[in-house]
């Protein structure tokens, strides 16, 4: 059993992160919309899956996948966790990734195209991922 969270001040901001509406999934919206893209936002499309956006004319849901949270294999955290917390968090990574896994597959079940991209690539190009998004 993993032990109990502890609360360190290097950890406290984490608390306040956004979980929707976080600035690369607007971004992405924003150029999405103005490439001729219309979309529906936070759809769920079954229990434990509710991608960032989904397009219903192309039965594409898009997920935005930040770096950090989902291991990016550029950005993503390469060294081993340390600290009173560091089983807790590679608990939490492994889960996110397994939660992204299921949810893809949930999103497929019914239908539905999956596309992931990284915060990363939003931040560098958002127009050139929304072009990839609508072709």
């Amino acid at each position: 059993m993993v032990g109990k969270w502890v609360s360190t001040s290097e950890g406290r901001h984490l608390a306040k992160r956004r979980k929707t509406n976080t600035s690369p999934e607007v971004e992405l919206r924003k150029a999405v919309h103005a490439a001729g893209g219309r979309f529906r936002l936070h759809p769920r499309l079954a229990k434990g899956c509710t991608p960032d956006f989904v397009l219903p004319s192309r039965r594409l849901a898009v997920f935005v996948d930040g770096c950090f949270w989902h291991g990016c294999p550029e950005h993503g955290r390469r060294t081993p966790w340390t600290g009173p917390n560091a089983e807790l968090w590679a608990d939490k990574m492994r889960r996110n990734t397994e939660r992204d896994h299921r949810a893809n597959a949930l999103a497929e079940e019914q239908g539905w195209r999956v596309m992931r991209v990284w915060e990363c690539s939003v931040r560098a190009d958002p127009a050139g991922v929304a072009a990839r998004i609508l072709t």
